[in-house]
């Protein structure tokens, strides 16, 4: 295997005695100061689980193009369900990508702060609806793998283990199931453009031997092939912002693998819930010295209130979605 650019930690490590888990801490806190992402091994997230939801993925992007566009996002103030080739856009640039977004399965929220709007039902294909049941197992199960890093990442900051569920509330979680078809073009085209999330943490998982992800590191791009049995876990902005700049949100984007191959990724969102605000964490005086502040960024404002990132990022993505039911907040933008 070629050399990778990201440091490979396992999460077991927490679970093998003091020692094993003192050094789990250490390489997770500088593996996310150093770099902002890393491999992690050891979840437990079973090869048939990931089989699973893989397969289903493959059989949703090959409906007929008519199931798809019947769930598509342009139909949901809430910006869920299928969006086409060409449909999302990061800063201003159209991604060459299909998906289906999933959040939380609630209710519609009318009225109250404006990130209220992403509150709602997803849209399902009705015809697969063995899709809504694998990715409600996914969600459970990468949803505790992503409390035990919180839990991780707080000790080792030096903070309580609960710090982060103290603050959490009910998560705000998106899945991204992903497809990266085949470009003909000579030259790398624009899979998604770069960009940092704008949560807390992201658990990708890639299939197996598809590369494409690159990570800015040093002011170049450096590939992050798939690793097996491991997910890509990097840190959201709000993470930033919590740490005072001592975890620091990375650039990162994909490029669209050659005809006649495709890619599939999904990506995991996990943040807290969308009227909570992330306190600053009191670092000790080491890290303290070592936090070169939040991201000064006048073209993407970090917010606090993590329910005012989200939106901010979702206006933006998808400009279509919010010119249909949004068209306030477009304007008042």
């Amino acid at each position: 295997m070629a050399e990778l650019s990201l440091p490979i930690l396992d999460l077991s490590q927490l679970d093998a005695g003091p020692e094993a888990a003192a050094r789990f801490r250490d390489d997770l806190r500088a593996a996310t100061h150093d770099v902002g992402f890393f491999y992690l091994t050891g979840t437990g997230v079973s090869s048939e689980l990931e089989a699973r939801l893989h397969r289903a993925a493959l059989d949703f992007f090959a409906l007929p193009e008519e199931e798809k566009l019947a769930i598509e996002n342009v139909n949901s103030p809430h910006f869920r369900g299928y969006t086409r080739i060409g449909g999302e856009r990061t800063q201003g640039q159209v991604d060459w990508r299909e998906q289906i977004d999933i959040g939380p399965e609630r209710d519609a929220v009318d009225g109250g702060a404006a990130y209220n709007r992403l509150i709602g039902p997803n849209l399902w294909p009705a015809a697969q609806p063995e899709l809504k049941d694998v990715v409600e197992e996914w969600h459970a199960t990468l949803s505790e793998v992503s409390r035990k890093l919180l839990r991780a990442w707080a000790e080792t900051l030096g903070a309580e283990s609960d710090y982060f569920d103290e603050h959490f509330g009910e998560p705000s979680t998106l899945i991204k199931i992903v497809r990266y078809p085949g470009t003909h073009e000579p030259e790398p085209q624009q899979g998604v453009g770069a960009h940092k999330d704008s949560g807390v943490l992201t658990l990708l998982w890639v299939e197996p031997g598809k590369g494409g992800l690159q990570v800015e590191r040093d002011g170049a791009w450096v590939d992050a092939p798939p690793v097996p049995g491991a997910f890509v876990v990097n840190i959201g902005e709000l993470l930033e912002y919590a740490t005072g700049g001592y975890l620091k949100a990375t650039n990162h984007r994909v490029v669209s693998p050659q005809a006649p191959n495709e890619r599939i990724s999904i990506p995991f969102f996990f943040n807290p819930a969308l009227d909570k605000r992330l306190p600053l964490i009191e670092l000790p005086e080491d890290l303290a010295a070592a936090a070169t502040g939040v991201t000064a960024d006048p073209r993407n404002p970090i917010h606090a209130l993590y329910g005012e990132n989200a939106l901010k990022s979702r206006l933006r993505a998808h400009p279509d979605v919010a010119a249909i039911h949004h068209p306030d907040l477009v304007a008042a933008g």
